[in-house]
């Protein structure tokens, strides 16, 4: 007799067993599983300052735009979730189509990196690759592409040096950080970021994963391991997902005067809609970024909602904003099979438009 889950002696065995199959597989494909690594483009190193290098990445073929285009990722993870690996590659798919990337690798702050703020990562970090990019290919202006909250720096930058960029794309980037579905926003309203700043210095990096996993805790910690079982007898599937998990966990701490900067300013008084945040002595203007404008957001984002990313269309002050709803997560829009033939297509076809 069934119960009320339609259990039934038979079909707990048989799970049961199936299991056990798994886990057997498991131990196998675990003893040949290789080292992942993420990060697969070749690139190479063309600017320094301090920890913070800017790569171009080498595609198979020279590039034929132009104009070259500049990623900025953010702070909290390693900037390769951009390059995963040979079938998930945002960088790849741009390359293939006749693009030149660069991205910013912010490195890993240590106690020396404390007092980093706001302004030597926009003006600083960014200002330096973006005039490096100009002076190396003899450009006024060039493109930069600002992810999450690479992309709030990157409209930051835009409004104070709207000659220096030629165009503008935000991915998954936060502008109205109070919008009521914004979770983190939520949390980081109610921690008192001076005390915390204070107290450690900069912010860990286990402290700022840790937070992350809390906001969908089931699944970012049990469905996702519980789904691994049944990858286990897999070892492609098996290696995709550790390098995910390797990339998650490599994460660098967080510079503590940015890190309070950006909290207070962004996550906790929303300035890009209710003022004009500070960077160093200048206010930011967002009406000050008028070129053209690609922003990509995820529907399915619980970490920049799209109305979150949606808000900039009504604050800048470009004549010529275009909009891409992607199907998929925060990670999926550069990941997914979806994201490899929609995104890097979408963003040659605007460049291409506007490559005069």
């Amino acid at each position: 007799m069934n119960g009320p889950l339609n259990i039934t002696p038979e079909s707990l065995a048989e799970e049961i067993s199936k299991l056990q199959r798994k886990l057997s597989a498991g131990m196998q494909t675990l003893q040949v599983i290789d080292d992942v690594h993420f990060g697969v483009t070749p690139r190479e190193e063309v600017w320094r300052d301090g920890k913070v290098v800017l790569y171009r990445f080498k595609g198979a073929h020279a590039p034929t735009a132009r104009v070259p285009t500049l990623i900025a990722y953010a702070l909290v993870n390693r900037p390769y979730m951009v390059d995963l690996q040979e079938n998930r590659s945002l960088v790849k798919g741009l390359l293939e189509r006749g693009e030149d990337i660069y991205i910013i690798d912010w490195g890993y702050p240590d106690r020396s990196d404390r007092y980093l703020t706001l302004e030597d990562y926009i003006e600083r970090f960014i200002g330096g690759a973006m005039e490096y990019l100009c002076n190396a290919h003899g450009l006024p202006a060039v493109n930069l592409l600002g992810i999450c909250q690479g992309g709030a720096f990157s409209l930051c930058y835009a409004a104070l040096h709207p000659d220096k960029v030629k165009n503008l794309i935000t991915m998954v980037t936060p502008v109205d950080f109070h919008t009521p579905d914004n979770m983190l926003s939520n949390w980081n309203r109610e921690i008192d970021v001076d005390l915390l700043v204070d107290t450690l210095g900069n912010v860990p990096a286990d402290m700022m994963n840790f937070t992350y996993l809390m906001l969908k805790p089931w699944r970012l910690f049990a469905q996702k391991y519980v789904g691994m079982v049944d990858i286990l007898d897999d070892k492609h599937a098996m290696e995709d997902f550790l390098r995910m998990e390797k990339w998650i966990f490599d994460s660098p701490d967080q510079a503590g005067e940015a890190f309070r900067e950006f909290s207070q300013q962004f996550f906790q008084q929303n300035r890009f809609v209710t003022g004009t945040p500070r960077i160093g002595e200048q206010d930011v203007h967002l009406g000050m970024v008028d070129m053209p404008i690609l922003n990509i957001y995820a529907e399915q984002d619980h970490l920049v909602p799209p109305d979150a990313s949606r808000a900039l269309r009504d604050l800048c002050g470009s004549d010529d904003y275009t909009e891409l709803s992607f199907k998929g997560g925060h990670i999926g829009i550069y990941v997914s099979s979806r994201a490899q033939k929609e995104v890097p297509q979408t963003i040659h076809d605007w460049l291409a438009k506007r490559a005069r």
